[in-house]
């Protein structure tokens, strides 16, 4: 059995910035080869143009596929499994797969669908990344237009019409495994640290609160792509970037590229084998709720078993599965952190190796 595929759901208002955040992760992706799913409707024609222009290696045209017949919810069993089906059929498959959604439906029947059998051997979820207006929201809207908001959700006759906006983007926060905070170069400070403390204590215990500025995230903070692949696996200090000098559709204004990303960091936690993958991974929930770890992934040895557990974790959502045998390996537990600066190493090392 080999590795399962990663697929993140980023969800969140029109407006919010998904698109933005999402053009950006595949400018950013490295060679990795990212499929995306869009559900968006209204503007949807407009956003699959713009990230059609997104460069070869990492998403060619087939990687783009648009659900195109009403909410996903609604459409899991004729629509979204196929579609699924039909990229995990490739030669070359996706390192990881992106599904961008409205926010107008709730994501729990899409993340439910990837226990469907025909794919659930070959694809995990990932997480679920809900993007706000930080802007919006601190002004107490909950999107920049909430009518063109409202306009996207009548053109669907299988939403609910029913519920008010505020309630959706409630559910959005409840549903969220991590929440990226857009805009938030246009609020201060003051009111930025306490948007983040006010969705933090709305969302689920563990779940982290990220803030960005023109949707610009590190690829391994959205995806957790290049952290815990085996040929990442050396305990480095930092994580690595792809500073924004390589990104040539800037005309060289700089002016809103001045953070470098030193707001993260990553490390690697070694410790000896474990003995019950199940009391492990609430373990690992522990520690992810205690030290506010934004995403925790590597490989696990258990006692008495030849395969590899696999654990991927994103605020409180853990997974875990046996992926391939150790082989010639040596069967030790190696385990990436990965949280915004300031992680207390020593404290989150202890507890992970007790």
């Amino acid at each position: 059995m080999a590795a399962k595929i990663p697929a993140t759901v980023v969800t969140g208002f029109l407006g919010a910035g998904k698109t933005t955040l999402i053009r950006h992760m595949l400018a950013n992706a490295g060679g990795k080869r990212i499929a995306l799913i869009i559900n968006e409707f209204g503007d949807l024609g407009v956003d699959g143009d713009i990230l059609k222009g997104c460069g070869d290696e990492t998403c060619t045209e087939d990687d783009i596929m648009e659900l195109s017949n009403g909410c996903i919810c609604c459409t899991v069993a004729e629509d979204f499994i196929p579609t699924m089906q039909k990229l995990l059929e490739r030669d070359n498959k996706p390192d990881h797969i992106v599904i961008e959604t409205s926010g107008l439906a709730l994501p729990q029947p899409l993340v439910r669908a990837f226990n469907w059998p025909e794919i659930s051997t070959k694809v995990t979820v990932d997480g679920v990344i809900t993007v706000v207006d930080g802007k919006a929201v601190d002004e107490g809207r909950f999107a920049h237009n909430v009518a063109a908001v409202d306009a996207q959700r009548k053109l669907d006759e299988n939403l609910d019409h029913e519920t008010p906006l505020s309630e959706l983007f409630e559910d959005q926060i409840a549903c969220a495994d991590m929440i990226v905070v857009n805009k938030a170069d246009l609020l201060g400070e003051n009111h930025a640290d306490a948007l983040v403390a006010k969705l933090k204590d709305e969302a689920r215990g563990g779940v982290q609160v990220v803030r960005a500025s023109m949707g610009v995230l590190p690829i391994d903070v959205l995806l957790g792509q290049g952290i815990g692949s085996e040929g990442d696996m050396d305990a480095r200090g930092e994580v690595h970037h792809h500073h924004h000098d390589d990104d040539h559709d800037d005309g060289g204004h700089d002016d809103h590229h001045h953070h470098d990303h030193d707001e993260f960091e990553s490390f690697v936690v070694t410790r000896g084998e474990i003995k019950d993958p199940k009391a492990f991974a609430s373990q690992i929930a522990e520690v992810i709720r205690a030290h506010d770890i934004l995403r925790l992934k590597g490989f696990v040895a258990v006692e008495g078993k030849p395969m590899r557990l696999t654990v991927q974790a994103v605020g409180p959502r853990v997974d875990h599965y046996f992926d391939q045998p150790f082989g010639a390996a040596a069967r030790d537990t190696r385990l990436v952190v990965i949280g915004e600066a300031g992680l207390d190493r020593h404290a989150i090392e202890a507890a992970l190796s007790a």
